[in-house]
């Protein structure tokens, strides 16, 4: 036991004096949290802009009251209908200075244009343009819709962009934490020739594992209880569910996961710069193909089908489903397992490769 003291007391002050290390393991995820919560605090439709050319008539037979409503999702610029404007509208809708621009030729006929750089944009515009032709249509008509379409957000008004993205970058923070920790330490150690002093010592491997385990574990739930401090700031609003204590055991489970990861890098490298650069290829691709940083609904499906082999994937979803929506055991048991049988394969493929110093 005093042996596992001291190796865990010289492993954490290790840690602490490299700077860099403490970093990109703690600070540099936390600085993503903190800038996405602010970016997409606000989870309101955006205002879509156009320029209307001429007169069209269901834009300017808008009832005053109607749009009211309407000036907080769309902004609407009327100019004359020469030639003229029209080619100036076009312009600013390639260069992306408005959404779309509206113009009715002679048959009654509503054109809108939009550009195709930017699909959420102008899917945006093309949404609202169409919901006010099809309530035109129904005025004209006078005849009452059929189906009625009511639409609203499962979960309750106060939740946030926050509440996913919390548990996805908390996630890559553990995952940064596991691979560069283990990695860089074994081949410090080999460098300068530590690993070969504590092969000759008196001390078991045990001791040696354990404080390395030690060690990271205690960085990740440090990490797990500055993320979760931050995000439940006022400003950024974390509503924690009842069971989100249920993230600390998979927090561990990813940790043991991603220092496996870390100690095939280590044992495979033989300098510092080639143990970062393999960690870094592994590391950051995994944190996009996850879907860590934004979900993957709208990626192409080789992502999804690539992203369903990464333990990154599985952490992050389960640490959403109970930091986020009060799932419990049978959301965490699963990745639980999962993610300690994959760290027992990779370590036991890291232990053939392992070697205590360079000659």
């Amino acid at each position: 036991m005093k042996t596992f003291v001291s190796l865990s007391k010289a492993m954490a002050l290790g840690l602490l004096r490299d700077r860099a290390a403490v970093f990109f393991m703690l600070v540099f995820p936390l600085m993503f949290l903190a800038l996405f919560g602010a970016l997409f605090g606000n989870d309101s439709t955006a205002q879509a802009k156009i320029v209307q050319v001429g007169n069209v008539k269901i834009l300017d037979s808008i009832p005053d009251k109607e749009r009211a409503q309407l000036r907080d999702v769309l902004s609407i610029e009327k100019t004359d209908g020469s030639a003229a404007a029209r080619a100036e509208a076009l312009k600013k809708v390639r260069e992306g200075d408005t959404d779309a621009a509206v113009f009715q030729d002679g048959k009654g006929e509503i054109a809108l244009r939009y550009s195709a750089a930017d699909s959420v944009r102008s899917g945006n515009v093309r949404g609202v343009v169409d919901s006010v032709v099809q309530q035109a249509n129904q005025e004209a008509t006078g005849q009452p819709p059929a189906y009625r379409l009511t639409a609203k957000r499962v979960e309750d008004k106060s939740v946030k962009p926050i509440q996913f993205l919390t548990p996805g970058l908390l996630s890559w923070a553990v995952a940064m934490g596991g691979v560069f920790g283990s990695a860089f330490n074994l081949v410090s150690w080999r460098k300068k020739r530590i690993l070969r002093r504590l092969w000759l010592a008196p001390v078991g491997p045990g001791s040696v594992i354990g404080a390395r385990v030690g060690v990271n574990l205690a960085l990740a739930f440090a990490q797990t209880g500055i993320f979760i401090g931050l995000a439940r700031l006022p400003y950024y609003g974390l509503q924690l569910s009842g069971n989100w204590w249920m993230c600390l055991p998979l927090v561990a489970c990813g940790t043991l996961a991603f220092m496996s990861i870390g100690l095939l890098i280590g044992s495979w490298a033989k300098t510092e710069e080639a143990a970062n650069g393999l960690a870094q290829i592994i590391v950051l691709p995994m944190a996009f193909l996850s879907g860590s940083f934004f979900p993957l609904e709208l990626a192409p499906g080789w992502v999804r089908t690539v992203s369903g082999y990464l333990p990154l994937t599985h952490l992050a979803e389960a640490m959403q489903a109970v930091v986020s929506r009060g799932e419990g055991w049978g959301a965490a048991l699963p990745v639980m397992g999962g993610l300690l049988l994959f760290a027992a394969v990779v370590t036991l493929i890291a232990s053939r490769l392992f070697r205590w110093d360079d000659a």
